[in-house]
């Protein structure tokens, strides 16, 4: 294959993008140098406001798996995916709604600190662990992406590629904590918007116009987005992309640290609010761009597929291939979009680490030294971001061996965050589960979900299933290329046409599904957990939704829980009647106070702020 290189002025933009955001990490290390504690290093001393915050959360999980694997998908697979928006807005809602408001008015910093108050350390910490694996898995992948777009386009040594890119987020993490990481994002969200928006005028002119674009699109199948087949091993149809990417998405965002982390780093609840949804405008701003860019490279290679024919040896190098197409005369918009590319890495990859870094710092380092000193704190928390720094970029090797990019990373999430899922769900809305069947039902998603997954990886799903729409070679110029046999199939257990191959949107609910039933199991067979002693602040009441007409049966819905003193509520203003002591289940040490007293409860704005937080005692 043919590899066409950069022009002088597509390094100077691709330079740039990492010399501004070295430059972010520099500004805020030094303007922040006298307010150096740990929790102003990892959640900007909760003093955010929702718009910085709206463009990170859309940067970083709208990375380089976005860039280039979404585009490929849509011209492999149609623009079904535009679907997504569904689940994106189901997403949004299921995560400000229902786990926002109760992680943020506990006032913890690491997510996994609910799960000590809620059942106990064992389960914290299995959580944790699990947390740390995905991220580490998922950020490679996330590394691995760009590097080989980078690759595919200039030539430039892959593994340089992977190096550089740790590299640089590591230094601006490391230094800035995580307002350069919040900043960064949205400097970087603008380069992606930019880069995509080029791709789009450009393609469409190329095309000669955007109802071309979408003529040869129709004619090409790509337009076909409806299928609601409920068949659940179809890779992509309306019930997997809105059922199956909910479940997956909200893995990824209700119950994620880097995502709750920016969210309680917010002044008020109601700027956390605001920033999950002026983020869902990103989410689906980017999606589009994605979206077109798939539709638009249809039109470009209608008739030469670059990848049928072997002039790309990836389907995820066919964005980066058709970039150096339409821009072979215009020096530096190359440059610009593998910025684009880099832009999703960099945001990503500083998210993950910043968030490794608190949830080590604050679910281990603090329980083994519970008396180390503000600079202490801050200087372990910089080497734990170092740490997760190396680890996450070597994991990159790991990363060219899984496939494409968009299945990769989806899958990553599914198999650890569809569990997880499952086990906040299992804290915040069944209040008669105890320890023994979180931890169960934990371990029996996580089970199910890398069961399906791994079976998936090692017998792929036939074509009957996935159902790529057809590629053209007709006008292809013909090369001296080598057509290799058939690979000959080794025999397939029964399961691998069924089980196996499920769709990967539906290994995220696999696993939240599996370890629910079997949490809500265990905790019958086990004994119920009791009402009287748990915080009310711990559990969300959307029963009282369901029985709004009764207060007997919100009574026998919550167990026992004094469902109805909710802080907006002014009989709970004055305090509540919630004890805690020995007998409760608060009694590890994670507070020196009732949290049902809802400290810094505005009820004027019927919001939040960290204002008296400051009065809870940290182990």
């Amino acid at each position: 294959m043919e590899v066409k290189s950069f022009a002088a002025w597509d390094y100077v933009v691709f330079a740039a993008l990492f010399v501004i955001s070295s430059g972010i990490g520099v500004f805020f290390a030094i303007k922040e140098r006298k307010k150096a504690t740990s929790k102003q290093f990892l959640v900007g001393g909760r003093e955010m406001s929702f718009g910085p915050v709206a463009l990170s959360l859309t940067a970083s999980f709208m990375s380089a798996v976005t860039v280039l694997g979404t585009p490929s998908e849509v011209y492999r697979f149609g623009a079904s995916f535009i679907l997504f928006f569904i689940a994106y807005t189901l997403v949004i809602i299921f995560t400000s709604e229902l786990f926002l408001p109760v992680f943020y008015r506990s006032g913890i910093t690491s997510t996994y600190e609910y799960l000590q108050l809620r059942f106990n350390k064992a389960v914290r910490y299995t959580a944790t662990l699990i947390y740390i694996v995905q991220t580490i898995l998922y950020t490679g992948v996330v590394v691995y992406a760009p590097a080989l777009a980078l690759n595919q386009v200039t030539g430039f040594d892959l593994w340089g590629s992977v190096f550089a890119t740790g590299i640089v987020c590591t230094f601006y993490c490391t230094l800035g904590g995580l307002k350069a990481v919040v900043w960064t994002d949205a400097f970087q969200m603008m380069v992606m918007i930019v880069g995509f928006l080029t791709v789009l005028i450009q393609g469409s002119i190329k095309a000669g116009g955007f109802h071309n674009v979408l003529e040869q699109a129709a004619n090409g199948s790509r337009l076909h987005i409806v299928d609601f087949d409920v068949d659940p091993l179809r890779r992509h149809t309306f019930w997997t992309i809105s059922v199956g990417g909910t479940f997956t998405w909200l893995g990824i965002y209700g119950v994620n640290q880097s995502t709750i982390q920016r969210c309680i780093s917010c002044k008020t609840e109601k700027h956390a609010k605001l920033a999950l949804y002026f983020n869902l405008l990103g989410l689906w701003i980017i999606l589009l761009c994605a979206v077109f860019s798939g539709l638009i490279m249809y039109s470009h290679f209608k008739d030469c597929d670059p990848w049928t024919s072997g002039m790309i040896s990836a389907p995820d190098q066919l964005i980066p291939y058709f970039i150096m197409e339409i821009f072979d005369t215009m020096p530096g918009l190359p440059g610009l979009f593998v910025a684009c590319a880099f832009s999703g890495t960099l945001s990503t990859v500083a998210a993950s680490i910043n968030a490794l870094a608190t949830v080590t710092f604050e679910d281990f380092v603090k329980s083994c030294f519970p008396r180390l000193s503000d600079k202490m704190s801050t200087w372990t928390s910089k080497g734990l971001c170092l740490l997760f720094g190396i680890l996450c970029t070597s994991m990159a090797v790991a990363a060219s061996l899984l496939g494409g990019v968009v299945q990769a990373s989806l899958s990553i999430h599914g198999m650890c965050g569809g569990p997880m899922l499952g086990l906040f769900s299992l804290g915040l809305v069944f209040p008669f589960v105890n320890w023994k069947g979180a931890l169960g039902g934990l371990l029996t998603g996580i089970t199910l979900s890398f069961w399906v997954a791994i079976g998936a990886f090692v017998y792929p799903a036939p074509d009957s299933k996935t159902r790529p729409l057809p590629l053209s070679t007709e006008q292809c110029v013909p090369t001296n290329m080598t057509t290799s046999a058939p690979a000959v199939l080794a025999s397939r257990p029964e399961l691998a046409d069924t089980w196996y191959s499920l769709s990967y949107l539906y290994y995220s609910a696999v696993g939240c599904v599996g370890c629910i039933l079997a949490g809500l199991l265990i905790s019958f067979v086990t004994g119920l957990q009791t009402g009287e002693d748990i915080n009310p602040l711990l559990i969300r009441p959307v029963c009282n939704l369901f029985c709004f007409w009764s207060e007997k049966y919100k009574t026998l819905c919550w167990c026992g829980v004094q469902h109805d003193c909710w802080p907006e509520q002014d009989n709970c203003e004055n305090g509540s009647t919630w004890k805690h002591g020995a007998e409760s289940v608060l009694h590890n040490g994670l507070r020196g106070e009732s949290l049902a007293h809802a400290p810094g409860y505005n009820p004027k704005d019927k919001s939040y702020d960290h204002t008296a937080l400051e009065k809870i005692t940290h182990f």
